[in-house]
């Protein structure tokens, strides 16, 4: 018999046999990291990850950070990463994590470890139903056989888990649940289950057909004719190369001689010397009663996603305007319900097949006109604001950042200032937000993640109580390998609240909906161990900070604002800018 000279596989139970096939099997599809919390019934695929060279395997105590940290791995390197935990609610502390990376088309594999059936409904410890645990929030759930050593049931747990591998990123990205009910011994106590099959199964021939398979991308063959007073609207994208994508995009919008609304969430507004047509300040053209009548369009092309601009969403749909929406999966992301024609495809398969019409004169000049215009408006407002003013710090960040620098941006506040006030920039910055779901679940861990093995030291923007609401995340950083540097806005309070109707309504305004804390960050950074704080009381300050990042660990720089006289100022702007 032709074996390798060390098996891959742990004969000495049936079910280390069991966990060390499931685990052979993913990292030959190409598994590379796996985020474990730990339990007892998850021992036996505990073992098996922890012993396999060719993974990383990253411990988390709190299910629902090691959640966050596997979505942000996966985000960084857009491949599917595993998590496990034991039974019972360890599970439903994913729950989260499962919606965001549903929603925002993030691949995970996640493995629950289960009692067995007869230990079910019958009051056994830690055992609840799992069956479905999350219910259509994710790509497909499958329940394994309780282990057993026979080649025939071997061949069953490789190819359903060859399968669930797959469905993680086909026909769409985003989690898969596997059940895996174990019955004892659970550690790898050798006894004569499973050693029969070590003269039986011939390993390598047992696994050669696994093979990391490359998603198959969609081809256009019908020509799409697009033309006239049009713009290209582009929100958040995960993209292997972003130079490439932004020069697409650019020659898209010269030939159709549009305008391009990017997001900051998008590479596009970070590789601006690609896309020559950019606009940024479309959020405050679309509050203008004026600017709105005058830039009117008749069509848009969406890539992938809205951005985040509430106002420009409501414009375009009060016109009803044609649109034209690109996106690869099945998923229906008209949430404005309009005349609206779905392109199921890449951008670079649609510029192939784009056949402009008549461009529309006049058109192109007057948005760009006009972007310069409040580009310049904008930025002498920011700099002559007095104090220090929270959005600001979105305005400076990418002048301040190394080029390329991973920043993940938390919701609510700094999403949205991130959008308002980032300006066009060639520095290439990587931006991850959670906009799945829109949550500040887990914005921590999400950002560990996205640092953990990065060659780049990482940014985290965030306010303070989407940092509060995931301090558990702070447990991961012993084991972060890389670094994180978090900007963190602190203005006591839910800010986005103060932008609200409700925010005339005191009482029960502050205390329901602002909700401000009296956390000292200092003193939470050194109870965690490990983790730099520093307190932020000028710009100077800022950019010294930022102008050389760290190689390694985890530091908070704080910058403490006024919420109130903040948002105060921030709806002034808008005002005077649409006015």
């Amino acid at each position: 018999m032709n074996r390798p000279a060390a098996s891959c596989l742990d004969y000495r139970n049936a079910n280390s046999l069991w966990g060390s096939v499931l685990v052979e099997t993913l990292h030959r599809l190409g598994l590379r990291e796996v985020v474990i919390s730990p339990g007892s019934r998850s021992t036996p695929l505990t073992m098996a990850f922890a012993r396999h060279e060719g993974l990383d395997a990253i411990p988390v105590l709190d299910e629902r950070s090691a959640a966050f940290f596997a979505l942000g791995l996966a985000r960084q390197h857009q491949r599917p990463v595993a998590l496990l935990c034991t039974s019972g609610t360890a599970g439903a502390n994913y729950f989260p994590a499962i919606i965001e990376a549903q929603e925002s088309g993030v691949p995970l594999l996640v493995l629950t470890a289960d009692r067995p059936p007869e230990l079910r409904e019958c009051r056994s410890g830690q055992t609840i139903d799992q069956q479905k645990l999350f219910g259509g929030h994710v790509n497909f759930y499958h329940e394994f056989s309780v282990p057993q050593a026979t080649l025939a049931m071997l061949r069953y747990l490789r190819q359903t888990t060859a399968h669930a591998w797959e469905r993680t990123h086909w026909p769409f990205a985003g989690p898969v649940h596997l059940n895996a009910p174990f019955r004892d011994p659970l550690p790898p106590i050798a006894d004569d289950t499973a050693g029969v099959l070590r003269h039986e199964l011939d390993e390598r021939k047992f696994f050669a057909a696994l093979k990391p398979r490359h998603r198959q991308e969609s081809r256009l063959t019908g020509a799409v004719r697009l033309g006239g007073r049009g713009l290209i609207v582009a929100g958040q994208v995960r993209t292997q190369n972003p130079a490439a994508y932004a020069r697409t995009v650019g020659r898209l919008a010269a030939r159709l001689g549009w305008p391009v609304l990017a997001d900051a969430l998008s590479p596009l507004r970070h590789h601006a010397h690609l896309v020559p047509n950019l606009v940024t300040t479309y959020d405050c053209i679309a509050r203008s009663a004026a600017l709105t009548k005058e830039l009117q369009p008749d069509q848009v092309l969406c890539l992938h996603d809205w951005p985040t601009s509430k106002a420009l969403r409501q414009w375009l749909q009060a016109d009803d305007v044609a649109i034209t929406f690109v996106r690869r999966d099945d998923r229906n992301p008209d949430a404005l319900h309009s005349r609206t024609t779905l392109v199921r495809a890449s951008v670079e398969s649609l510029a192939r097949v784009v056949r402009p019409g008549p461009k529309a004169r006049g058109w192109l000049a007057g948005w760009l006109r006009t972007e310069r215009r409040l580009a310049r408006q904008l930025a002498r407002e920011l700099a002559a604001s007095e104090g220090v003013f929270e959005g600001r710090v979105s305005a400076l960040l990418p002048g301040l950042l190394p080029s390329g620098t991973p920043l993940f941006v938390a919701n609510s506040m700094p999403v949205r200032d991130l959008e308002y006030f980032c300006p066009a920039n060639r520095r290439g910055l990587v931006v991850h937000c959670n906009r799945g779901a829109n949550g500040i679940d887990g914005t921590l861990s999400t950002a560990l993640g996205v640092a953990h093995g990065n060659p780049q030291p990482a940014v985290l923007l965030t306010g303070d109580l989407a940092l509060l609401h995931d301090t558990n995340g702070f447990m991961s950083a012993p084991h972060l390998k890389g670094s994180l540097t978090i900007v963190l806005i602190n203005n006591n309070g839910g800010g986005i609240f103060q932008h609200l109707p409700v925010a005339q309504f005191e009482p029960p305004f502050e205390k329901f909906f602002a909700t401000p804390q009296q956390a000292d960050f200092k003193k939470l950074c050194a109870a965690y161990g490990g983790v730099t704080h520093v307190a932020v009381k000028s710009w100077a300050q800022l950019a010294k900070q930022i102008a050389k990042l760290p190689k390694r660990g985890v530091r908070v720089l704080e910058i403490r604002t006024d919420r109130k006289r903040d948002a105060a100022w921030r709806k002034a702007l808008f005002a005077k800018l649409a006015g």
